[in-house]
């Protein structure tokens, strides 16, 4: 099979990432526990692709989060879909990133990234045959944009052959949380060319326009946004 290898990186990353498992699940009818209650052995034909099969029929994503806080990770864990992924696959530090870029990529990054590449490599092992990775992560934090962009050089390192594909939430001036933003973004950019094969620019700015205009949703949440970017994800 063609599996893929998902990772989320950041505070932005593993929201969209748990709630991209919501959805992948729900299509493949996957319950919390990770047991199988679907009505058509379609749902079943390409499970591979995201989930590795575990003991007693359960199935496990192949996910990979990480952070350099645990406050999401935490949350992620406490959510509707929580209890489905491996607990060694939660790969978290305690300082955090702080909004910039060159702590996710030089120092705090640096001393978490050899514990990611360590479940990278395990996961990336058990597939039969890996196609290759997706990350979701946004451009304009510390630890998604400066960890995630170091992450991807180091697996372009080990799988050159492989398919990188990153789904990377980009800033836009009308929806702006922190001020260096554009800093964060640039210099992640660069490493994007450099590294990755796809890049799904996810525009903050322009999915609220959606809920807007088309979903005609008064006041969008994260939330909504997130489910949106999970729609065309999966």
């Amino acid at each position: 099979m063609r599996e893929l290898v998902h990772i989320q990186g950041g505070q932005c990353g593993n929201q969209i990432g748990a709630k991209f498992w919501e959805v992948i699940s729900d299509e493949h009818g996957v319950d919390p526990t990770g047991s199988y209650h679907g009505d058509s052995d379609l749902q079943l034909e390409r499970i591979n692709v995201y989930y590795n099969e575990a003991t007693g029929g359960r199935y496990v994503p192949r996910a990979i989060l990480m952070d350099l806080e645990p406050g999401t990770m935490d949350s992620v864990r406490a959510g509707p879909y929580g209890q489905l992924f491996r607990p060694d696959n939660f790969v978290f530090g305690q300082t955090g990133a702080g909004n910039n870029w060159a702590k996710g990529h030089y120092t705090e990054g640096a001393e978490l990234i050899d514990s990611v590449l360590d479940v990278v490599r395990k996961e990336a092992e058990s597939c039969d045959c890996l196609q290759g990775f997706q990350i979701t992560h946004s451009l304009g934090g510390g630890t998604g944009s400066g960890m995630g962009t170091l992450l991807i050089s180091k697996i372009r390192e080990e799988y050159p052959d492989r398919i990188m594909c990153t789904y990377s939430v980009c800033p836009s001036p009308k929806v702006s949380d922190t001020v260096v933003e554009p800093y964060n973004a640039t210099l992640s950019v660069h490493q994007l060319v450099e590294n990755a094969d796809e890049v799904m620019c996810l525009d903050n700015e322009a999915l609220y326009d959606i809920c807007f205009r088309t979903l005609k949703l008064t006041t969008p949440t994260y939330g909504d946004l997130n489910h949106l970017v999970c729609a065309a994800m999966s």
